[in-house]
């Protein structure tokens, strides 16, 4: 029952990635959903791309071995989509870009897309690859497949939905994720593993008073999951990409709002769920078993697939989002870069043949999605490979993006410098410290990015006046109609 289960479901993200080839007829359909999602789908979407698998089995973990005090990774994830969605999402909805480097172009009028985009496109190859081995654990369990044989088949499905219908399909499937996690979650897991358990007596006579406690995981390990995971939240190429699809500046702000009080939500349940698996069975292994476990032991057949569709549902639509961010920022602003290197003439793209664009496109996410699926098969330390990914993204790219959006005084000296500086100062810093799972290069590499990027700032020439008219433009929404210009991809062969 539990198989079948999983195997509707699969064959229903199949289902809606055709659908949604229908409605994908130009580049703005494909990759931004045409910039019209109403407040569900855009709360839906907002909501499945950032509860991923560390958020759902992870956080579960979490709190089978901290208690309450799990819930904080959860938590500083829901902190930085509320902060973008109030602070920034308005903002940015209106600028009609399609990459993070895109901003960077507008705001400082310098090509900084190909050192931007690379730095973001490592970013989200990664969360793509560990999004795909998290998937590929429940369909070890499930089907008794080997790891590389799951890998490859988990990797498939969703590059075929994704492929097809670009945005639309991954929305489609994101909105039927984020019911099957609901359900999954709140209705199901969270009541019957605290039933089971004995409620908060039961529990609390079983683990103790200290699993009750916030403090438990430790403070330092607080402050890193809000340095890396909510910051990382404000600049993520995958996070924009979903703000670019709200159809107005209200709805990117409002319901991204509602898609942060979701997931606060979620990671307090998540860490109930683990805190009452702890009293159940104190025996489990690992952490990232226990909600497997939980779901095939407390939860009666059927319902635990339901259950087990709900993991696979967050960790695939976080790999969705993350395979289509990664092409858009491949063609957009990679490989014309490395077009360049290579003196190769970029020809410019024929607007006239909107089919023939969406075939590139399409290209792209198949291309990278294979390459996804080659290295999770052949990757073991996913959790270092992440981590060194988003240091990477926040010691880099947090200053000079968030600087451009904030700072009038910003120049694009200051933040090209900023960039080099801030990633050169966390590679290094892992080097010295000799721990890439450390908490010090990160807190090197913003700080450093900060400082080169005030001085820089104040001691070069303002950003020309006729680049701020037309940001201030885009930002106000006097704009509105403007879209990105379209760069001209390299071929990919």
């Amino acid at each position: 029952m539990d198989i079948t289960i999983i195997l509707i479901y699969l064959g229903a993200m199949l289902a809606f990635g055709w659908w949604g080839k229908r409605r994908a007829s130009n580049s703005s359909e494909y990759l931004v959903a045409g910039r019209r999602l109403g407040g569900f789908l855009y709360t839906s979407t907002m909501a499945a791309v950032v509860i991923g698998g560390a958020s759902t089995v992870g956080g579960v973990g979490l709190g089978y071995k901290y208690g309450l005090s799990g819930m904080w990774l959860v938590v500083s994830i829901a902190a930085g989509v509320l902060l973008l969605s109030l602070l920034f999402a308005a903002r940015i909805q209106r600028l009609k870009v399609y990459t993070v480097s895109g901003m960077l172009k507008l705001r400082y009028g310098i090509d900084a897309t190909g050192a931007s985009g690379l730095v973001m496109m490592a970013y989200t190859l990664m969360l793509t690859v560990t999004s795909t081995i998290a998937y590929a654990t429940i369909f070890n369990v499930l089907f008794g497949f080997d790891r590389t044989l799951s890998v490859v088949l988990g990797g498939l499905i969703v590059v075929v939905y994704s492929a097809m219908g670009g945005m639309w399909s991954i929305t489609l499937t994101d909105v039927v994720q984020f019911v099957i996690k609901t359900i999954g979650v709140f209705v199901l897991l969270l009541p019957f593993t605290w039933s089971k358990a004995g409620g908060y007596a039961g529990i609390k006579e079983r683990v103790g008073e200290q699993a009750l406690g916030l403090g438990t995981i430790g403070t330092g390990t607080i402050v890193t999951f809000f340095v890396v995971y909510t910051l990382g939240i404000l600049i993520g190429q995958d996070i924009w990409q979903r703000v670019f699809t709200a159809k107005s500046p209200e709805v990117a702000r409002w319901g991204g709002v509602t898609a942060g009080v979701y997931c606060l939500l979620y990671g307090v349940a998540g860490a109930l769920i683990g805190l009452a698996a702890s009293a159940l069975m104190p025996d489990i292994g690992s952490s990232d078993d226990v909600y497997a476990d939980v779901a095939v032991h407390v939860l009666p057949v059927g319902l635990s697939g339901i259950v087990l569709a709900a993991a696979v549902a967050a960790m695939m639509s976080t790999a969705s989002g993350a395979l289509i961010a990664t092409a858009t920022v491949a063609r957009q602003d990679v490989l014309p870069l490395v077009a360049q290197i290579f003196g190769r003439t970029r020809p410019e793209l024929d607007t006239s043949d909107p089919e023939a664009d969406v075939r590139g496109n399409r290209l792209y996410v198949i291309v990278i999605g294979l390459v996804s699926i080659v290295i999770a098969a052949l990757i073991n330390d996913i959790v270092s490979a992440l981590t060194i990914a988003y240091d990477i993204l926040v010691g880099g790219l947090l200053v000079p993006i968030l600087g451009g959006l904030v700072w009038k005084r910003a120049t694009g000296t200051a933040a090209m410098a900023a960039m080099a500086v801030g990633t050169v100062a966390t590679i290094a810093t892992m080097f010295v410290v000799g721990d890439v799972m450390a908490n010090e290069p990160v807190y090197v590499g913003l700080v450093s990015a900060l400082v080169v990027f005030v001085a820089t700032s104040l001691f070069t020439e303002p950003t020309p006046a006729n680049v701020m008219s037309v940001w201030n433009a885009r930002v106000s929404g006097k704009a509105e109609d403007e879209e990105e210009p379209e760069r001209a991809p390299a071929p990919i062969a």
